[in-house]
């Protein structure tokens, strides 16, 4: 082995041990809370939209799961997201996924649905948790004990891995949606109110995915 093959074996040593010191801080909650039981993370994408669901994911890692570069989503590329999408999936204990749709929103109010969509990743789970890790929120109607964590996407891993999937299956579902209802630019904004998405709603008004409560300044 060469001079230069071997600094590039110690940089990845380098790399992969300040990656596993992050996550080891990222375990904090879980170690703290580990003679609870089984600790599922929860969280959300899609509360400030103008179109499409508010989703919730929701996350049970085993102890000894090691998924580098768990992160908040928002803090990751989508190439990233996507492969760590397939990892979670792949090494969670347990995962779900609670969709509320647009129309539900208007129905019930954006931070209602988003507790709705986390009752649902709770159920979607197929098992009963016994303590949730929740992104700042404390969910009405559970009664399994929870725990807020303001910006808990960055500081659990439980958490981070809920904020992931949710963001991930989500951007799928608007780039299918864009399939179909063209003119808004929905795969490149996913619903977010971008030049592009505003003028086409001023231009076509109303897709039956857009959120009336959000776009009445608008249409």
């Amino acid at each position: 082995m060469n001079r230069r093959e071997e600094e590039r074996l110690r940089r990845q040593q380098e790399k992969r041990e300040k990656e596993l010191e992050r996550l080891d801080k990222m375990r904090a909650y879980e170690k703290e809370y580990a003679a609870c039981g089984s600790i599922c993370g929860i969280d959300e994408v899609g509360r400030g939209p103008l179109a499409g669901p508010v989703v919730a994911g929701a996350v049970i890692l085993k102890p000894d799961t090691e998924i580098l570069y768990l992160n908040d989503s928002k803090k990751l590329s989508e190439k990233k997201r996507e492969a760590l999408y397939d990892e979670i999936m792949e090494k969670a204990a347990a995962t779900g996924i609670g969709i509320v749709s647009p129309a539900r929103i208007d129905e019930i109010n954006i931070l209602q649905a988003t507790y709705e969509a986390m009752r649902m990743a709770v159920e979607d789970l197929g098992v009963r948790p016994d303590l949730l890790l929740n992104d700042a929120v404390t969910i009405p109607g559970i009664t399994i004990p929870q725990v807020p964590i303001i910006k808990g996407d960055e500081k659990s891993v439980s958490i981070a891995a809920a904020s992931i999937i949710a963001k991930v299956t989500r951007d799928r579902l608007m780039v299918e949606y864009d399939a179909v209802i063209p003119g808004y630019d929905l795969a490149s904004n996913k619903g977010y109110g971008t030049k592009k998405h505003i003028e086409g709603l001023r231009e076509l008004g109303a897709s039956p995915i857009h959120r009336a409560t959000f776009i009445r300044k608008f249409v």
